[in-house]
């Protein structure tokens, strides 16, 4: 990280609103998809295979209260339409 100019986050274990919005993205990713489901079954390939679908329903398909409960492609075509 240092070669790369990153500054490393300070802040004390337990503390973190230097990154918020990442804890608030992977604790969505535990609640959501880890820790309703037995994953004992479930092998190292067909994990990754299911976090890739849920990221891809998470990213673009999933409603957002920001968003006017439309997900992001929805609210795109709709901001197009308006500016055009």
């Amino acid at each position: 990280m240092d070669s790369y100019g990153y500054i490393r986050s300070m802040s004390k274990k337990g503390c973190s609103p230097d990154n918020s919005a990442c804890e608030e993205f992977f604790g969505t990713i535990k609640n959501e998809f880890y820790y309703p489901r037995d994953w004992r079954l479930i092998t190292a390939d067909q994990f990754i295979i299911e976090l890739e679908k849920y990221l891809d329903w998470f990213c673009n398909k999933r409603i957002k209260r920001r968003l006017n409960y439309l997900n992001k492609n929805e609210y795109m075509i709709n901001y197009l339409k308006q500016v055009q």
